[in-house]
């Protein structure tokens, strides 16, 4: 059984914002191969504090007893003002806040004193080798954690991040890597052990209504919970993005964990741009030698495992097939 951490940005029942963190939390849950002791949540897709609640909400919905340590609530460096600005505001200026009504909103809870950087970097190093860092949000607290306790790189199983992306119309850079570019440069090259899951891979999946309607015949909370809050943001989808339904892209790298037959990689040195502009916070990879290596230095870290093209049937089969088994809440 491969032991997780989660690390994530959720926004389940929250108007506006993306349920793919959600998502991934359930499968994780659901997925008998997998044993998901830590939840950890960052600012990005939602308010730290928010996802903090959200997770909680969860746990306790399904009755799970998995800890959930709220974490940093800005970046390392970047300002967090123009972010929040977009994130937590464009469904009202869409005015497409109506299709949240009727949906559960999670409750709120006080958050506990200790970091997420911290809980995060001690069940790593209390158990080299057997912990896998999933990290589906920015990337603050896995630096703050690689600060703290720089033995963490060589301890951790694996960190399988989704964020960056290199090649795909209308992206300059992502929401991971773009909230907090020096914390993706710190811990894409700190020579720990990665899984990336770019947006290039993740918008070749595709959930549509259709598949909705599947998991919401299914039993227990989860089944639940994923068809009730999935449902406005595949509508919220289709109508800003044009799409036939949603992207799922924090899932897939869930997915991966338990069968990598669901996606095909490929080992790159993988980086992201720092310098102020319009491309700070863009991520970009390369595989030496180069044609033209004039002014590239050396790579910083390792080889990176970057996820390149994804079998979505195969991908909604699995969300279908874990759901389905997941166990009823605890009464």
């Amino acid at each position: 059984m491969k032991r997780l951490i989660i690390d994530c940005d959720p926004g389940n029942g929250i108007a506006g914002a993306n349920v793919d963190d959600g998502l991934a939390i359930a499968l994780a849950l659901a997925a008998p191969s997998l044993s998901l002791e830590l939840i950890t949540t960052v600012a990005g897709n939602t308010p730290s504090e928010v996802g903090y609640s959200v997770a909680k909400d969860l746990m306790q919905r399904t009755g799970r007893p998995v800890p959930v340590v709220k974490g940093a609530d800005r970046a390392l460096y970047e300002p967090a003002g123009p972010w929040r600005e977009v994130l937590d505001r464009r469904v009202h200026s869409n005015q497409l806040g109506h299709l949240w009504q009727g949906v559960r909103q999670p409750a709120s809870f006080e958050p506990t004193q200790q970091e997420a950087a911290d809980a995060i970097g001690q069940l790593i190093c209390d158990n080299p080798g057997e912990i896998t860092l999933v990290a589906i949000g920015p990337l603050t607290n896995v630096a703050l954690a690689l600060q703290r306790y720089p033995q963490m790189a060589q301890a951790v199983q694996e960190i399988a991040i989704m964020g960056g992306v290199f090649a795909l119309d209308d992206f300059i850079k992502d929401t991971n890597f773009g909230i907090d570019p020096e914390a993706a440069h710190q811990v894409l090259t700190s020579g720990a052990n990665i899984t990336l899951v770019p947006m290039d891979v993740t918008s070749k999946t595709m959930m549509t209504h259709g598949d909705l309607d599947r998991i919401a015949q299914l039993p227990g909370p989860l089944a639940e919970f994923v068809s009730e809050t999935l449902r406005p943001w595949i509508d919220y989808s289709m109508q800003t993005r044009r799409l036939p339904g949603c992207w799922i892209h924090d899932a897939l790298v869930v997915a991966w964990l338990i069968n990598q037959d669901v996606a095909r990689a490929a080992d790159y040195y993988v980086d992201v741009e720092l310098r102020p502009g319009m491309t700070r916070g863009k991520s970009w990879r390369y595989r030496p030698p180069l044609r033209l290596d004039v002014g590239i230095d050396q790579p910083e870290g390792g080889l990176i495992h970057v996820l390149q093209s994804v079998d979505n049937a195969l991908l909604l089969a699995m969300l279908e097939k874990y759901l389905a088994m997941a166990q009823p809440a605890i009464p």
